[in-house]
């Protein structure tokens, strides 16, 4: 499936997350799963929105989402602020919410629904790339 390039806006998570669930869904993923894959996208794209572009108006972002044999690759690109996520804390689950940090949810779910999460950084550009294979 071609690149799609979105505006980096909240408004279009529900693109996204469609188009992920597009392609799963023809990849012959289950409900369930379509559910978990959509929610990584979803928290990524937002992550990137928030984060990334945070200031930056008029910023895009660039999805693209194959299947390859039984796994599917969903590879998001920015040009927005760089990160390094392994400096992401692991959320204390087991705090009262009042007491938990705040951040790093989104980077824990996406680890704890994608088999990969694999994120690079080569000058203006950001690949976040998510894989996971059909049970």
């Amino acid at each position: 499936m071609p690149k799609i390039t979105y505006p980096a806006k909240f408004e279009f998570l529900d693109e996204i997350r469609d188009f992920v669930a597009e392609v799963a869904r023809q990849g012959g993923f289950s409900d369930k799963e379509i559910y978990s894959l959509q929610l990584a996208a979803d928290e990524a794209a937002s992550n990137i929105i928030e984060h990334a572009y945070e200031g930056i108006p008029d910023a895009s972002l660039d999805i693209t989402c194959t299947m390859q044999g039984d796994t599917i690759v969903i590879t998001m690109r920015d040009e927005g602020i760089s990160f390094d996520p392994s400096k992401v804390k692991q959320p204390n689950l087991k705090a009262k919410l009042s007491e938990r940090q705040i951040g790093g949810l989104g980077v824990y779910l996406m680890r704890k629904l994608m088999d990969d999460v694999r994120y690079e950084s080569v000058g203006k550009s950001n690949t976040l790339t998510m894989i996971k294979r059909r049970a």
